[in-house]
């Protein structure tokens, strides 16, 4: 029984461990503003930090304004991290505004260091998110305006404007810097490119089709 004991109090270290490793690291600091060269400025975790004195209101400020979506997907993401306000830097959080034009997505993606809640504040969307392996099961849901949707950290989600105007997102990630890998230019856009055979392998597919996707989605 003290054994069991014993197991069940290391399972929720190792439980609670791994929650606590699941984001950026708690500020040790009120602050810890970016700055882009070491003269007069301490590392921590993040980005070297500005000399507190220097600080001002502004390194606390940013003006998000509505993007431009582009034509090959629909849509326009528009950041607001660590660099481009600086004043994250530490904090663990960051924001993204979304514009999407008539029947635009933003493609099947994932944030390596983020979990993401996503609040619909224009349109009508349609969202999911699939699982991992082996189950890969998907969720999804129609999200009108008011509507808040969670994607878990690490998991492949998208989003896709499936009403009749344009749609406009927020949404709120638990890193200063979530990082974001779109599936289909990770895929098929690398630099250098993934042999051929081995994408055709991996989805089933003619050598010739992988390559033609990789034409269209390589990088200028």
């Amino acid at each position: 029984m003290k054994s069991l004991s014993i197991l069940a109090i290391l399972s929720l270290l190792a439980i609670t461990l791994s929650l606590t490793n699941a984001s950026d690291p708690s500020p040790l600091q009120d602050f810890c503003v970016a700055v882009n060269t070491p003269a007069n400025a301490v590392f921590v975790n993040g980005k070297f930090c500005k000399d507190p004195k220097l600080v001002t209101v502004e390194d606390f400020y940013f003006n998000l304004k509505e993007g431009t979506p582009s034509p090959k997907t629909g849509s326009i993401v528009t950041p607001v991290n660590v660099n481009q306000l600086p004043g994250l830097n530490t904090l663990g959080i960051s924001i993204v505004r979304i514009d999407y034009a008539p029947n635009g997505q933003n493609p099947p993606h994932t944030h390596p260091r983020a979990t993401e809640i996503l609040y619909v504040a224009d349109g009508t969307l349609l969202v999911g998110f699939v699982t991992s392996n082996p189950d890969n099961r998907f969720f999804t849901k129609v999200l009108n305006p008011g509507d808040v949707f969670v994607f878990p950290e690490g998991l492949i989600h998208f989003q896709a404007n499936v009403g009749k105007s344009k749609a406009v997102a927020f949404a709120g990630l638990s890193s200063q810097n979530p990082g974001a890998i779109t599936i289909a230019d990770a895929v098929f856009g690398s630099n250098p490119q993934i042999n051929p055979s081995v994408l055709a392998a991996a989805f089933q597919l003619d050598p010739r089709i992988v390559m033609d996707l990789q034409v269209k989605f390589k990088k200028p």
